[in-house]
């Protein structure tokens, strides 16, 4: 845990080293390919297939009450096929993934889940596994259907041989994902671990994801594909999914919306050789560090990409009364308007910064117990106002000490030196709270003219 900075610097990353580029991990195969769906004609399909039958999967997704045709058809058949033992209906069993770009098929009714049930069944049959082996992601407009015959058209002609074992077809994979992305994202980590018969082992976790808009996660992210060749079982994966996302995704935010398909899935073929997360307490330490730190650099991927966005906003806070208080505060900031504005318009303007410090509140309690609360506790703690105290806290905008509260309040920042500093591809702010040691990070972007007009015009 990083300790209290006093001159506000920036934290130091204590997980492992990330590449951007995806590897493929043992025991899986891929492909993004053009199925139809989008007008443009871009890629718009994704098929990534465990090769030797299922393998344990876990899940997190939206909290969204109008949550889409796959969200609610993938949460089934993870509860088809985990049972309702540890990881309840979002971990169990999977064979494949298949994505789809260009329509969210949300709200679309009873049709809608006909026709996501049917890509399933499609899925299945292709790769001979049953349908509730396969799990389904979709993004694009809402209210739209899919269509579905060009759908399964593309899954019987990537089954029959799209598909692949090399980072070039997961890479495709990550650019069939995009909808208003403007470039792919991926992320791979490769760590030791101990092996199964003694000695140790490399494991490798790899990432893609998309989503640049309409993004203020809670329990999920926009929709992610996370692998690895490790070994854990549906229930080992769920707590380190959670975890993870609840110090990463749950800590973005673009816009303040949260989608109705946000969706992240972690899959693991064991094909590595590693002992088992649930048997050896370093090899699940290896593991959920490295599912950590993919989906840290996803969810700044995606930040540095938000809609309209001209650089990472970047807010890591120190002194909490322990990390929830910490990461709440550093939520607040990153996801205030006002503060995005000033970023924006490189406004080194810490009174928004105090502001949104002391409007910040706790999550839910999903997320809190998620992040390694006790049950009675997170519920205790839920959307209570974090600990915050003027009197010790400090402000620190792009290396440039503009309040500090121990020491009588605003420092006399200089504007324009800070206004230099701020023009940059990455904005940090700092803040330390002075009550404790707990700490967190947020990441989002600026709000840009850019954003207001993809966003006017996104359905016509």
């Amino acid at each position: 845990m990083p300790a209290p900075d006093p001159i506000l610097s920036p934290l130091p990353s204590t997980l492992p080293a990330v590449t951007r580029s995806a590897r493929m991990p043992a025991g899986f195969v891929a492909a993004g390919a053009t199925a139809g769906i989008k007008t443009s004609g871009n890629p718009d399909f994704v098929l990534v297939v465990a090769q030797d039958g299922p393998v344990p999967a876990a899940a997190v997704f939206t909290p969204n009450r109008v949550a889409a045709a796959p969200v609610r058809l993938s949460r089934a058949n993870l509860q088809t096929t985990g049972g309702t033992g540890p990881g309840g209906a979002t971990a169990g069993f999977a064979r494949a993934v298949v994505s789809t770009s260009g329509s969210a098929n949300a709200a679309t009714g009873p049709d809608g889940d006909a026709d996501q049930a049917a890509i399933g069944r499609a899925v299945a049959a292709a790769i001979g596994a049953t349908p509730e082996q396969v799990l389904h992601l979709s993004t694009g407009v809402i209210g739209v259907r899919l269509p579905l015959a060009k759908v399964t058209a593309a899954v019987e002609r990537v089954a029959a041989g799209g598909l692949a074992a090399t980072d070039e077809a997961l890479a495709s994979a990550a650019v069939a994902l995009r909808t208003t992305d403007s470039v792919a994202k991926m992320a791979t980590v490769t760590v030791s671990a101990p092996a199964a018969g003694g000695g140790t082992t490399s494991i490798t976790v790899t990432g893609i994801c998309k989503g640049v808009g309409m993004i203020h996660p809670r329990m999920a992210t926009m929709l992610s594909i996370v692998l690895t060749d490790a070994t854990a079982n549906p229930a080992t994966l769920r707590e380190i999914l959670r975890g993870a996302a609840s110090r990463t995704w749950d800590q973005l935010s673009v816009d303040g919306d949260t989608s109705t398909n946000d969706t992240v899935y972690l899959l693991a073929s064991g094909k590595a050789g590693a002992a088992a997360a649930e048997t050896s307490a370093e090899a699940r330490t290896a593991l959920a560090q490295a599912v950590e730190a993919v989906a840290r650099d996803l969810a700044r991927q995606q930040a540095r990409d938000g809609e309209g966005a001209t650089s990472l906003l970047t807010c890591q806070v120190t002194g909490g009364v322990d990390d929830a208080d910490a990461r709440a505060v550093a939520r607040a900031v990153i996801s205030s308007s006002l503060i995005k504005a000033a970023v924006h318009g490189r406004d080194a303007n810490w009174g928004r910064i105090a502001g949104a410090a002391g409007n910040a509140t706790l999550p839910e309690r999903a997320v809190l117990e998620a992040a390694g609360l006790s049950a009675a506790e997170a519920a205790d703690r839920a959307s209570t106002p974090a600990h915050v105290d003027p009197a010790t806290m400090r402000i620190a905008i792009a290396g440039h000490l503009a309040y500090d509260g121990q020491a009588g309040g605003p420092t006399g920042i200089d504007k324009a030196a800070a206004r230099v500093a701020m023009d940059t591809e990455e904005v940090l702010i700092r803040v330390d709270l002075g009550l404790g040691n707990g700490w967190g990070e947020a990441f989002g972007c600026p709000l840009t003219e850019a954003y207001v007009k993809e966003n006017s015009e996104y359905t016509s």
